[in-house]
């Protein structure tokens, strides 16, 4: 095929300057076949080559089988698609004879033909009548360590409100915490949420739009009376405004990488900026009204909002001989009582509690990572009573925030024979009384210069007395008629034997 150059130059030569199809020829050195195409094509249309479709006698009784291969493979993700040589090799099983090109050929004619757009129906939502929830995975640098987190994304359907807060995890208990913050932060709840076939929300996808959801997360919904709604698997556009929103939080909040103290202060970052935008950007539907107005009017519609979820997941598990129990590759402490028996875990989205026989025997701050120990040093004190030497080189007392009277006493008592002994005496005794007042009873013996456990001891009941009153009694004295008169001589009559002595 000639360019369009060339073309030009062939017709100047014969319009122009008159020059036969045979000298043409000769002067370009081109064909008089090809010299008379490109005079008899129209002057509007550039010139194109069309391959003639050679005849396929071997391909054409296997074309069918070869479609439905395709259009088998298209469904499948794009890994686990055969290519044009494995189409080839198979068609060869089957009994094709013919050469690889044909194959070749007819792949990418099928790969070209126009595919089919999805169409969608526009969505309108009332004021207060659906939220849309979703997941994300983010990269943040937390405390100088670039870490993954999770971040879960709300929107009120019809002002278009985000809210984002970031968690270690997407677990259960996590779920329940974010939902309780965004309706905290809206001030209400909607009639519906809208979600995706998340498995810390839904055990099972039944036929058409029928789900069934987990138990903890129905728990949940019936809390708020909110009727939960799930997409169609692979139906991104039910919850689209969510979706879009994962990628426009991304750049708004997250690139460059973000950076914060703690996952504390990277939620109150968060907020601030999605609240500044929504503050500043039009509603996409009211443009004359920012995203933030549009919701001030919607939140009027929202329902009131019910106290806090008690969002916990339970769990099993067997406090070990050191009174720890493991959960997430982490330990935390019991009561030593509890050692080598099944206690039961309430895990919340920053908690940990431990339960025993109804009551809790252990309330911890949550750890995140691998590897981590919470000690809770009164869980260990009934072991002391047994074991006072432990006090020395015990994990759970190592690093013991102690009044500072109280340390000082501590390192006094240990560096005598039998100290340890009148220690855990003395911690025992605050575990009734309290840390704050052994520290009083401390500090008044340190400042008499004599210290022992009995002394300080002395001191923590004498706290524990309640001080006599000072109030004096006030009475009325009624006067006397006769004055008395002081008479010794009464008394030499009663030894004489006065009238009193005989009788």
């Amino acid at each position: 095929m000639l360019i369009m150059e060339s073309v030009l130059k062939i017709r100047r030569m014969h319009q122009v300057d008159g020059l036969s199809i045979s000298a043409i020829t000769r002067q370009l050195n081109l064909s008089r076949n090809t010299v008379r195409k490109y005079l008899r094509q129209p002057l509007s249309e550039p010139p194109t080559y069309r391959r003639e479709q050679p005849a396929k006698p071997k391909l054409g009784e296997f074309e069918p089988m070869l479609t439905e291969w395709l259009d088998a493979d298209v469904k499948l993700p794009k890994r686990l698609r055969r290519s044009a040589t494995r189409l080839h090799d198979d068609l060869q099983r089957q009994g094709y004879r013919g050469a690889y090109d044909s194959v070749q050929r007819f792949v990418k004619h099928w790969k070209a033909k126009p595919a089919l757009k999805q169409a969608y129906v526009p969505l309108v939502f009332e004021p207060g009548d659906a939220y849309q929830f979703d997941w994300s995975e983010e990269e943040v640098e937390l405390d100088g360590i670039v870490q993954r987190i999770k971040v879960a994304h709300f929107r009120l359907s019809r002002s278009r409100l985000p809210f984002v807060i970031a968690f270690p995890r997407e677990t259960q208990e996590m779920v329940f915490a974010a939902h309780d913050a965004a309706f905290a932060y809206w001030g209400g709840v909607t009639h519906r949420g809208i979600y995706d076939n998340l498995k810390t929300c839904v055990d099972a996808v039944l036929s058409g739009k029928e789900r069934r959801f987990n138990p903890r997360f129905l728990a949940l919904m019936s809390h708020y009376l909110i009727e939960p709604r799930a997409c169609t698997p692979a139906a991104g556009w039910e919850k689209g405004q969510v979706e879009k929103q994962v990628q426009d939080i991304r750049r708004l909040c997250f690139v460059p990488r973000r950076k914060a103290g703690d996952m504390a202060e990277l939620n109150r970052q968060l907020q601030a900026e999605v609240e500044r935008h929504a503050q500043r950007h039009p509603h996409p539907k009211q443009p004359e009204q920012t995203v933030w107005q549009v919701f001030e009017t919607e939140r009027k519609q929202l329902r009131p909002l019910a106290v806090s979820f008690n969002g916990y997941v339970e769990r099993e598990v067997r406090a070990d001989s050191t009174c720890l129990v493991r959960l997430d590759r982490n330990s935390y402490s019991v009561d030593s009582r509890y050692a080598n028996h099944h206690v039961t875990l309430r895990v919340f989205a920053g908690r940990v509690l431990v339960m025993a026989d109804g009551e809790i025997i252990a309330d911890h701050l949550r750890l995140f990572g691998r590897d981590k120990t919470q000690y809770n040093p009164w869980h260990y004190l009934g072991l002391l009573e047994r074991k006072p030497g432990a006090l020395r080189n015990g994990a759970p007392f190592q690093h013991w925030q102690l009044p500072a009277a109280v340390e000082q006493v501590q390192r006094l008592l240990l560096s005598r024979k039998g100290g340890d002994k009148e220690m855990v005496s003395l911690l025992l005794a605050a575990q009734s009384e309290g840390l704050e007042a052994l520290g009083t009873a401390c500090q008044i013996t340190l400042e008499n210069k004599a210290v022992s456990a009995a002394l300080v001891l002395n001191q923590l009941q004498r706290l524990r007395q309640p001080t006599a009153s000072q109030d004096k009694i006030k009475t009325d004295v009624i006067p006397l008629s006769i004055a008395p008169v002081a008479n010794c001589g009464r008394y030499d009559q009663l030894r004489k034997g006065g009238a009193h002595a005989q009788r």
